[in-house]
């Protein structure tokens, strides 16, 4: 059994989670819910940055952070097609998994220095982290009209968890506006039933 130190909030988890689902692998997961955030974690002791997700293979090998841990996965389920073979179609997944990554950073980011205490809040720090996430949005939708629906990769995916994670933690800012092809991907692709299993908490 493979055990994921697991968060539900977690865009990063969630993205191991899809895959996992993917590729069929999901029932030889054990999920073992873990709060990095607070102070008598032993999360360190898997992970000395103190993030989820973490992998513990069979044989004690522990894997972090998500891209080690999808590229993990999808080995373990070729037929599933969720890592390209390398050339063109592997650097498209990889390239995509990069920005969904970058824009659940920022948005974490962003988040992080809001919730700081009056006076300690820079919004210049919050402003480039919208931004960056604006720009990686408008990259994605660019490109939407070669997101793949049918058929998903670890890029794929990740964009799913990212956008998810947006809507989840600044719904009140709709990325979709101005960015229709993108919002019909994301609304096509998120009927997929590993979608709707790793949905995050409402609330």
């Amino acid at each position: 059994m493979l055990t994921l130190r697991w968060s539900a909030t977690s865009p990063y988890v969630r993205k191991v989670m899809m895959v996992a689902i993917e590729g069929g692998l999901d029932g030889r997961l054990s999920c073992r819910a873990t709060d990095p955030w607070s102070p008598g974690t032993d999360l360190p002791a898997d992970n000395p940055l103190g993030k989820v997700p973490v992998l513990t293979l069979e044989d004690g090998t522990v894997l972090f952070d998500s891209p080690v841990i999808v590229e993990y996965l999808a080995t373990l389920a070729p037929a599933a097609g969720l890592l390209p073979e390398p050339g063109p179609a592997r650097w498209a997944a990889l390239r995509l998994q990069a920005v969904a990554d970058g824009i659940c950073d920022a948005a974490i980011l962003r988040r992080l220095e809001t919730n700081r205490p009056d006076g300690e809040r820079s919004a210049g720090w919050v402003e480039r982290q919208r931004r960056a996430v604006a720009r990686a949005l408008d990259l994605l939708e660019a490109e939407a009209a070669g997101l793949a629906v049918e058929r998903p990769t670890v890029g794929t995916l990740a964009v799913l968890s990212a956008l998810g994670y947006l809507d989840f933690r600044f719904g009140r800012e709709d990325w979709r506006d101005g960015r229709p092809a993108l919002a019909a991907w994301f609304a096509a692709a998120s009927d997929r039933d590993s979608v709707r299993r790793t949905a995050p908490p409402a609330g």
